[in-house]
């Protein structure tokens, strides 16, 4: 079983606005300041990516990096946050 790179929380804000928001977290353990900027930059980039597909009117996301974000082939990282996502809704 391989390691997920991201982990997304997902809310429901229940204010009546369509508007999906979006959040991005780096801790010191996936590295140094130039590590935990490029793993948010490469998630900021995913999220307009996947967000108007998979994401839902009303919710906001946080974007949790793991260890691996910054250095993960770009395939990879796609397939992570669409399956997060897919598996936070699928009730």
């Amino acid at each position: 079983m391989r390691k997920h790179l991201v982990v997304i929380q997902g809310r429901d804000r229940a204010d009546g606005q369509a508007h999906v928001g979006e959040g991005f977290t780096t801790t010191k353990k996936i590295g140094g300041a130039v590590v935990r900027n490029r793993a948010r930059r490469r998630l900021r980039v995913i999220s307009r990516e996947l967000l108007p597909q998979f994401g839902r009117p009303g919710y906001d996301y946080v974007f949790i990096a793991r260890a691996g974000t910054a250095g993960a082939p770009w395939e990879r990282l796609l397939d992570d946050v669409k399956t997060a996502l897919i598996r936070l809704h699928r009730d």
